[in-house]
């Protein structure tokens, strides 16, 4: 009989005792299927997630089904998801792109949403069919209403860090947005590395602009997409910094629809090993975690790519005894 291997926990100075670890895989990973995922099959997902202990948990989007196929069953799975309050304190947040969005959402009884924005123009008209200021003007009537409501928002700015179509993004470039979406009212700020870009020296860079520009550290989120191998590197960079809350997607799945290059997202299974070994609180169980993503790549048709997973869940083939000289 073997036991997984356990990381050293060794606390490095300066970092944040806990970390909340947004998990998006159930609507930024499945987004980026070519295959429907059945919606029963969400929904066990979700509710496998919360019983691993992921507090918040992004369960869908109330975008046209036309843009994004794949989440068309907004309607039919939200009302799957209520039992999930059984297992603890979970926020289930969804994506609204705009007022009626917003209207869909709210019907179903959503308490925590988000807003989706661009800091390029490219990607605003690729993606919202609109200019920086004019998805910022979108959003504007959307906030006010969802707090109005006692809803929380998070608005999500995508390409801080590099854009496909325009190269590297200045810092003040998205400094500019990212305060206009925090004066909408937005009571926190996730900054996407889109392509996947970063470095940590940028990342450090843009955290610090930001803060300079009255964007406290607390309010802050990162989403990291693993591109170039950079997502730890950067996410232990912006934890240095005093950032509390991490985006990552369980078994690395995930990318954008309308920015080829993306690949997956930040692994929660690494960026959990990661967090354990700083002796970081998370409140997830890696192995249940990884259990769920093992799972869930069953139903994909193919293996995770979260380097953890694989390394936790290793084929018969790989075994010591089979390695015998």
């Amino acid at each position: 009989m073997t036991t997984r291997p356990l990381p050293m926990k060794v606390p490095a100075p300066g970092l944040p005792a806990r970390v909340r670890i947004h998990e998006v895989g159930a609507r930024d990973g499945l987004q980026n299927e070519k295959e429907t995922v059945p919606t029963p099959v969400k929904a066990e997902f979700i509710r496998r997630l919360a019983v691993a202990g992921l507090t918040t948990i992004e369960a869908t989007s109330f975008v046209h089904p036309k843009w994004v196929p794949q989440l068309a069953d907004a309607e039919e799975l939200f009302p799957l998801l209520g039992d999930i309050a059984d297992v603890g304190d979970v926020s289930l947040p969804v994506l609204v792109p705009n007022e009626r969005g917003l209207d869909r959402a709210l019907a179903l009884g959503a308490r925590s949403i988000a807003v989706f924005g661009s800091a390029t123009e490219t990607f605003a008209a690729r993606n919202l069919n609109r200019t920086v200021d004019e998805s910022l003007a979108m959003f504007a009537p959307v906030v006010a209403r969802a707090k109005a409501e006692s809803v929380h928002v998070r608005g999500y700015l995508s390409m801080c860090f590099g854009d496909p179509w325009e190269g590297t993004v200045p810092v003040a470039q998205v400094v500019r947005v990212a305060k206009a979406l925090m004066d909408l009212g937005c009571d926190e700020l996730s900054l996407g590395d889109t392509i996947g870009v970063a470095t940590p020296g940028h990342v450090t860079a843009l955290l610090t602009a930001l803060n300079d520009s009255a964007v406290p550290t607390e309010s802050i989120g990162v989403h990291f997409h693993d591109t170039y191998g950079q997502a730890l590197s950067n996410t232990l960079a912006a934890l240095q910094h005093g950032v509390s809350t991490v985006d990552a997607s369980a078994g690395g799945l995930g990318g954008c629809p309308y920015a080829k290059s993306a690949t997956g997202n930040l692994a929660t299974e690494d960026l959990v090993w990661m967090l354990d070994g700083l002796g970081i609180e998370t409140g997830v169980d890696l192995d249940a975690l990884t259990a769920t993503s093992t799972w869930l790549a069953g139903h994909l048709g193919r293996p995770s790519p979260s380097r953890t997973v694989r390394a936790l869940t290793p084929s018969p083939s790989s075994s010591p005894a089979s390695h015998k000289e």
